[in-house]
């Protein structure tokens, strides 16, 4: 009985290491990295359970709570997505690259939106209401529809 007041009690070390654990499982099933933070926060909660032995469950739940925030703010401050310079200003902005090209409306545009064919691709469009058929030019981007008038 006195081992599962141990496990209850917080005083186990391994019960914070399988929690770790868990917390690194998901953090590699799951997108981001957050897991990992309150992971490393578990580990060294279950690392202070076996210095520590007599330590209650109040106090492992705060240690682990306060190591929690101190690891997920010092991960965020290190762990920051870096840009990348690049040379080509328009990277990962296709529809930019058909600005000033001439297309062929695959349906008409009516009350200001229609499709055109681009490529192997379709667009959607925004313009002045065109039959199907016509000759547009492309002049701008609106988020994923691109912005014609008549060519």
């Amino acid at each position: 009985m006195e081992q599962i007041t141990a496990y209850i009690d917080g005083g186990s070390h391994w019960t914070w290491w399988i929690l770790a654990l868990v917390l690194f499982l998901l953090e590699l099933s799951l997108p981001g990295v957050f897991f990992l933070w309150l992971g490393i926060a578990a580990a060294v909660t279950g690392l202070v359970a076996l210095v520590v032995t007599d330590l209650s469950w109040q106090m492992a739940v705060s240690i682990f709570t306060v190591l929690s925030v101190v690891t997920a703010i010092a991960g965020r401050r290190f762990w920051k997505p870096r840009n990348i310079a690049t040379d080509d200003a328009t990277l990962n902005q296709r529809g930019v690259h058909y600005i000033g090209q001439v297309f062929i409306l695959e349906t008409a545009i009516e009350n200001g939106s229609g499709r055109m064919k681009v490529g192997d691709g379709a667009w959607l469009v925004t313009g002045p209401d065109l039959p199907e058929g016509a000759r547009v030019r492309v002049t701008g981007v609106n988020g994923a529809r691109l912005v014609v008038e008549p060519a």
